[in-house]
């Protein structure tokens, strides 16, 4: 006979035992791990004050218990005080042999989704950035003699003219600065793996903001301080939260804004690929700001390269970010609302027989 204790917490899924009041009696691992929260904390909890569901789902509920048929609900953003809201599908059914006893489960479409997008965006970056660099060394030698011209002109120029060569000199200088983040970004070589303390880089990065382009920015922690060690290229790793904390500041207000850093263990969060293999990122940071949120023209595409949502941004920010993380085999996702934007990073911790790249 199977042991229904192990098929409880081999489900891949969210899955809840909701008691006839609405409370939970029962949680399995995938449902700690979706609310950062562990089985004692929840059990006895109202289950609707626990899972923030964004839809009128309380009612419907109700009838699938009196009624005892199951209920399916798909594409609704599921979330908790703890974490942003996923998309995701929800499931009901009532539990045989255990009357006023609901199992509730709830499959994130998130990851699915964001596979696909993934591996498009990485397709369209290796096509795009292959022609950027192909053009790169090209257009910069004409850039230099046309930018030395206009400074040999401005010379002999008076005040009206020199506006003229002014703007030639600098709209130069602008796109050679552009060529050369398409360059980095074609450049970058592979991650050098070493144990890496997240919480240093997390600090060096918070410091380097404050002193530059976050000076504006209140920048606060929330550091898991039991986190171990990740197994990763610690100066790729600064580079991708330096990006996001840049990201978040040139997004706020030019008055000041808010940051909030957070890290925390979730064991059960694994990324499973299309050969049915699957990686555990049990490693989280969160970058959380109070800006005005992602553009919705723009959100589904926001790690594309070329793809902003700033004037005169270049687009390769959040594409180099999410080049660095799935280099590193890790996962970047994002959740934005007005006053509310919060990336999360998931990375792997040291494996048990690893070795350090040689330099």
């Amino acid at each position: 006979m199977m042991d229904s204790a192990a098929l409880w917490a081999s489900l891949p899924v969210p899955a809840f035992l909701i008691d006839a009041w609405d409370k939970i009696a029962d949680v399995n691992a995938a449902g700690e791990g979706f609310l950062n929260t562990s089985r004692k904390a929840l059990l006895g909890q109202p289950v609707w004050d626990t899972l923030a569901i964004d839809a009128p789902i309380e009612d419907a509920f109700a009838r699938a218990r009196v009624q005892g048929t199951p209920l399916f609900v798909n594409d609704i953003d599921v979330g908790s005080g703890s974490r942003a809201p996923l998309q995701c599908g929800v499931q009901i059914a009532s539990l045989q042999g255990q009357e006023g006893v609901m199992l509730l489960m709830v499959t994130p479409r998130e990851l699915a989704g964001r596979m696909t997008q993934t591996h498009s965006a990485k397709s369209a970056a290796a096509s795009a950035i292959g022609m950027a660099e192909m053009l790169a060394h090209e257009i910069k030698n004409p850039l230099a003699g046309i930018t030395g011209a206009a400074q040999l002109l401005s010379m002999g120029l008076g005040p009206e003219d020199l506006e003229l060569t002014d703007l030639i000199v600098s709209e130069s200088r602008r796109i050679v600065k552009l060529l050369e983040q398409v360059e980095q970004f074609g450049n970058l070589t592979e991650p050098e793996f070493k144990p890496v303390n997240l919480h240093d880089v997390l600090d060096r990065a918070r410091r380097s903001a404050l002193l530059g382009f976050g000076a504006h920015m209140t920048i606060t922690e929330g550091y898991d301080p039991s986190l171990p060690m990740a197994w990763g290229d610690a100066d790729q790793l600064l580079q991708v939260v330096l990006n996001l904390l840049k990201n978040a500041s040139e997004a706020a207000d030019p008055k000041g804004g808010h940051i909030h850093i957070r890290t925390f263990y979730e064991h059960s969060f694994r990324l499973r690929r299309s050969d049915g293999t699957g990686k555990l990122l049990p490693l989280q940071i969160e970058i959380i700001d109070d800006g005005p949120g992602l553009p919705e023209n723009i959100k589904d595409d926001i790690f594309d390269p070329f793809v902003s949502g700033r004037e005169n941004g270049t687009g390769l920010g959040l594409a180099l970010v999410s080049k660095i993380v799935s280099e590193h085999n890790g996962w970047i996702s994002v959740s934005s609302v007005p006053g509310r934007t919060v990336f999360r990073l998931s990375l792997s911790r040291v494996p048990r027989d690893a070795k350090p790249q040689e330099s």
